[in-house]
C-alpha cells in the first residue's frame, strides 16, 4: 500500500431478499465507514440486488437517493452469490474492495481491522469465523468437507474462511482475469495467491430469518469445490476400474481353479447379482463425474454472460 497517496475502500454487498435486515445493515456499515480516517481513506458502496423477490431494491434505491456514495447495480433475475460478487469486483473502483454479505453475521465493525492488515502490505485480509454455537452435526459436516476438499483439489481452503475478505487491486484484477463461467470463488481467490492473512471472528446466527442454504444448495455447492480446480474425480474413476478389473481377474481364476478341482458347478444367483450391482454401481457413478465436467465445458463454450444488469447508477467508462 501506498501511505503517501489517499486509498479508496470499495465494499461490495450481495443482497438477495434482505429487506428484513437491509436497514439495520445498512445503518451499522455507514457508521463503520464514518469512523474511517477522512484524509487516509474515500470509500465506495456496492449494493449487488441479485434479483430480489421483496423490497430490497427499493431500499437501496433510498440509500443511493440520500448518499451519492452510495452505488447499486440490480440484476434481471437471480444468478447467485457468486455473480453477484463479480459484478461487484468488476465495477469497483477502489484501490481495495471488502466483499461482505447483508444478513449481519459478517461483523461491520471488522472493516477497521481488516485496513490495518492491508496497511501492513496484506493483498488479501480473509475474516475465518469460528463455529462455536454451529450444531454439532453441521460443524462436523463442515469439517470433513474441508479435510475431503483440500486432499483432492489443488488449492488449499481453510475452513471457516469464506468470501468476506479484503482483496487489493492487484488480487482483484487477478481475480478478474479469470473469465471461467462455473465459478467457485473460494478456489479462486486461493488460487491466485498473493500475500494473505486471516482475523479469526466469533460465529453469528442470522438476525431474522433462517439460512437460505439448503442441504440441496449446500450439496451442489461442495460439488462444484471438487470439481472445479482439478481432475481427482476422473483419476478415481481410472484407480476403482483399476481395482475392480484387479478383483474380477482374481475372482475369474478362483472360479477357474475351483472348476479344476471340483468340476463344473451351477453359478450361484447371489454371486452374479452382487457383480452385476457393484460394477453397475461404479459405471454409474463414473459416469455421473464425467457428466459433470461435460457440463462445465458445455456451459464455458456457450460463453453466456455471468449475470444481465437491469439496473444500475455506475456510469460506463
Amino acid at each position: 500500500m501506498d501511505e503517501k497517496k489517499k486509498q479508496k475502500l470499495s465494499m461490495i454487498v450481495p443482497c438477495y431478499n434482505e429487506e428484513k435486515v437491509l436497514r439495520l445493515f445498512h445503518g451499522a456499515l455507514i457508521k463503520q465507514l464514518h469512523q474511517l480516517k477522512p484524509e487516509k481513506y474515500d470509500y465506495e458502496l456496492i449494493f449487488i440486488n441479485d434479483g430480489s423477490r421483496d423490497k430490497t431494491l427499493n431500499l437501496i434505491l433510498e440509500f443511493a437517493a440520500k448518499n451519492d456514495r452510495i452505488k447499486y447495480i440490480s440484476f434481471s433475475r437471480n444468478f447467485g452469490k457468486e455473480a453477484a460478487m463479480l459484478a461487484g469486483l468488476e465495477h469497483a473502483s477502489g484501490d481495495c474492495a471488502i466483499i461482505m454479505d447483508a444478513d449481519l453475521q459478517h461483523p461491520p465493525s471488522m472493516i477497521h481491522q481488516m485496513l490495518d492488515k492491508y496497511e501492513e502490505g496484506y493483498d488479501q485480509v480473509i475474516a475465518k469465523r469460528d463455529r462455536k454455537g454451529e450444531p454439532k452435526k453441521a460443524a462436523f459436516l463442515a469439517r470433513t468437507y474441508y479435510r475431503l476438499v483440500n486432499k483432492m483439489v489443488d488449492v488449499r481452503m481453510v475452513d471457516g474462511a469464506g468470501d468476506f475478505r479484503l482483496l487489493s487491486r492487484e488480487t482483484i484484477e487477478a481475480v478478474l482475469s479469470l473469465k471461467e463461467t462455473n465459478r467457485f470463488s473460494k478456489g479462486i481467490f486461493s488460487w491466485v495467491g498473493f500475500n494473505q492473512t486471516y482475523i479469526e471472528y466469533a460465529n453469528r446466527q442470522r438476525t431474522f430469518d433462517e439460512s437460505r442454504w439448503s442441504f440441496k444448495r449446500l450439496l451442489r455447492y461442495g460439488v462444484d469445490g471438487i470439481v472445479s480446480f482439478n481432475v481427482q474425480p476422473l483419476r478415481m474413476c481410472v484407480y476403482l476400474g483399476g481395482v475392480l478389473l484387479g478383483i474380477s481377474m482374481l475372482y475369474l481364476i478362483y472360479l477357474f481353479v475351483r472348476i479344476l478341482i471340483y468340476g463344473i458347478d451351477v453359478p450361484g444367483y447371489f454371486t452374479t447379482i452382487t457383480l452385476i450391482a457393484v460394477l453397475g454401481g461404479v459405471q454409474l457413478i463414473s459416469l455421473g463425474i464425467i457428466g459433470e465436467y461435460v457440463g462445465r465445458i458445455y456451459a464455458e463454450v456457450k460463453k453466456r454472460p455471468i449475470y444481465i444488469v437491469a439496473k444500475t447508477n455506475i456510469k460506463k467508462d
